[in-house]
């Protein structure tokens, strides 16, 4: 049978409850993909392909999806968009409706947390070095602590299965016209009888993207190579682990991640709307160095703990015009951040019978920000240098999760939490009164969650779940001007999200066919929303004002309909409502009401795999400069990879994406990439 191009798991039924929920790890000598640093999974994985929360290395490569927020858009009800505040240069992930605040980001379980404002851009973090991406939509388990009011997302690190192994890929891309970047990527390890060591890195460097040959040029962009869309980003991950024996592992891991990027204007503003839109990022640096451990305890009982200490670089500048060149204009400045966080976590479980387990879960941390403002910087006479500020904050969680199996069918989780946040520190600078403390205070939430899951053959299964998480403010909502357009709100409470979902997935009972579907309903409470407080000048503020409800289903479907051909899709269904008493014409933003994908994976011969793939998606709304909204987005995208494996060790890919040259936008103002090519090379040694 020919070489099926996408990797799935599975898990033995009638397996004891207590070696799944207790014994915690697998250390099978079969899998890359590094357990320790996995996220909690609630119930056993189900074989599916793009119907799965979970995207592995195989998908990466079949699909040419090389960051984060590309590479979501393979999960059903996972959107990725562009940042309606486009001059930011920001890709935010949606998952169901839920964003960047509400969903969390972690590196092998540990968070990637900006105290400053947590508006992470996922397109800052490459996938190609990775074992697999966990997402989490909807319920996520409280053990794995506060914030996952939406779900979640982890990025899972390689772990070595051989005495010596290695791994390099390396591609580059071209647009409609000419060369634009290259990427590569180097993994090596070892797995010795008591120990492993891994080190791997990814490199991306871009000098721009080609727009699409349809794009109209305006004042603001002359087309062709998008101007400002230069990026470079790379990333090291370097681990040692130590396994004394079957069950325990303690490991110690460091990942550096450095990035800049420049900021394309919204080709409609002309001048620029606000003025000072000449953005760059000249470093967006991220450290973090972290333990993690599982200890089993007894047959019965498991201690795993997490250590963290991170730190994030990162530097914003401002300049006068399109050169560049200087920055002596009022509003003009060079920002910087020196933010870290540190602490820990203890998670311990043990099954009090053949059919119950019960775990508990303990979270700490503490997250610093610390910024400067040099304003003007070189005009020569009106250059000023504001002195460092910054804010503390401390939060913790304690989780309960207990697992019940009622029958050899049917099985039962049910977990809550206690979170606080607490607010020690917040200082901000104004000529006027100079340094100056904020109101500090603190916050607290209960959350609760529940599910149900019935096994009715070997290969499917049905579940039912209900979570109601919260997620407290960031420092941004709470404090920030806005450059002095908006007033600060210490007092914001958490939103909540209550999140129900039914879904089915058919396993293979069905030969070679596997079908998954699921139905949602979220209901969002005491959303914080910006509303205008003052007309004239306008004066905003965040409040806790807003109620809404995201609802839809999502189905995905695998066949393989021979041995030399297969065929997948899935397509989700968002509808999303916000309502506010004081915005009456509010809309919710960046995600489409319908979305699909389609694939088809033929092999002609065993080496050779044409894997053609179609992505659509309808209309959604965008931010119009100056108030209001607009509808954008609408697409179909064709792919294609053509890949040539000339052995197990090496492997040759030619594509293109966007192929038909689409002009299409996901916010208004920012076009997206026309027609991309690439060829990459993979080798195994």
């Amino acid at each position: 049978m020919a070489k099926k191009p996408f990797r799935t798991a599975t898990l033995a039924m009638g397996a004891p409850l207590a070696a799944i929920c207790v014994s915690g790890l697998a250390h099978a000598d079969d899998s890359s993909v590094f357990a320790l640093g996995q996220i909690t999974v609630v119930a056993p994985r189900m074989n599916t392909v793009l119907g799965d929360a979970t995207v592995s290395q195989d998908e990466v490569w079949n699909f040419n999806v090389n960051t984060l927020d590309e590479a979501v858009k393979l999960v059903p009800g996972v959107t990725s968009t562009f940042d309606s505040n486009g001059r930011r240069n920001e890709h935010d992930i949606l998952v169901r409706g839920y964003g960047r605040w509400q969903v969390p980001l972690s590196i092998d379980g540990i968070r990637v947390y900006l105290p400053a404002d947590n508006r992470l851009d996922f397109n800052r973090f490459l996938t190609q070095d990775l074992a697999e991406i966990q997402i989490r939509k909807g319920y996520a388990s409280v053990l794995d602590g506060p914030g996952g009011l939406g779900g979640a997302i982890n990025l899972v690190t390689r772990k070595p299965t051989k005495e010596f192994e290695s791994s390099f890929q390396s591609s580059a891309m071209f647009g409609n016209n000419d060369y634009e970047g290259w990427s590569s990527t180097l993994s090596l390890g070892t797995r010795q009888d008591k120990y492993y060591v891994q080190a791997s890195g990814s490199y991306l460097d871009r000098d721009h993207w080609s727009l699409s040959d349809d794009f109209r040029p305006t004042a603001m962009e002359d087309g062709g190579k998008r101007n400002g869309s230069a990026t470079t980003d790379w990333r090291v991950n370097v681990k040692v682990g130590y396994t004394p024996n079957e069950t325990d592992e303690y490991s110690l891991s460091y990942t550096k991640q450095e990035g800049q990027k420049g900021a394309p204007l919204q080709v409609f503003n002309n001048p620029p709307n606000p003025p000072n839109s000449y953005w760059t990022w000249p470093w967006w640096d991220t450290n973090s160095i972290y333990w993690l451990s599982h200890t089993q305890l007894s047959d019965s009982s498991y201690l795993k703990t997490r250590l963290f200490y991170n730190t994030f670089d990162n530097a914003l500048w401002a300049y006068d015009d399109a050169t560049y060149t200087t920055q002596s204009l009022n509003g003009r400045f060079r920002s910087a951040y020196d933010d870290e966080g540190y602490g820990g976590s203890i998670e311990a479980g043990m099954a009090l019978s053949e059919s119950n387990t019960l775990k508990g879960a303990i979270h700490y941390r503490v997250d610093e920000h610390r910024e400067i403002n040099y304003n003007r910087p070189t005009h020569p006479t009106l250059a000023t240098t504001e002195p460092w500020t910054g804010t503390r904050e401390h939060t913790w969680s304690v989780a309960l999760e207990d697992t019940m199996q009622f029958t050899s069918q049917l099985s039962a989780v049910v977990g809550v939490s206690y979170d606080k946040n607490e607010l020690k520190e917040a200082t901000d600078y104004s000529t006027a009164l100079g340094v100056y403390n904020y109101p500090t205070g603190d916050s607290d939430a209960v959350n609760a969650q529940a599910a149900i899951y019935w096994r009715y053959n070997d290969a499917a299964q049905l579940h039912a779940s209900i979570s109601s998480r919260s997620r407290f403010a960031t420092i941004f909502e709470r404090f920030s001007t806005r450059f002095g357009n908006a007033v600060p709100n210490p007092d914001l409470d958490a939103e909540r999200g209550l999140n129900y979902e039914i879904g089915w997935n058919s396993g293979t009972q069905w030969d070679n066919t596997t079908l998954s579907a699921a139905v949602f309903y979220n209901d969002i409470s005491n959303m914080i929303q910006t509303v205008i407080v003052q007309a004239s000048p306008q004066l905003t503020q965040t409040q806790n004002v807003g109620d809404g409800a995201a609802y839809g289903i999502e189905l995905s479907a695998d066949s393989q309909l021979s041995d030399q051909l297969r065929i997948g899709a899935n397509y989700s269904y968002l509808h999303r409502e916000i309502t506010d008493a004081l915005q009456p014409g509010l809309r919710p933003t960046g995600t489409p009401t319908h979305q699909a994908l389609v694939f088809v994976s033929y092999q002609p011969i065993p080496q050779l795999t044409l894997m053609p793939n179609v992505e659509l998606a309808d209309d959604r709304w965008s931010d119009r400069t100056g108030g209001g909204f607009v509808e954008v987005g609408e697409y179909v995208l064709a792919n294609l990879q053509v890949q040539y494996r000339g052995s197990d060790s090496w492997e040759l890919a030619l594509g293109a994406r966007n192929m038909l040259d689409k002009n299409y936008q996901l916010a208004f103002g920012y076009p997206e990439q026309g027609r991309t090519y690439y060829a990459k090379f993979k080798l195994d040694f």
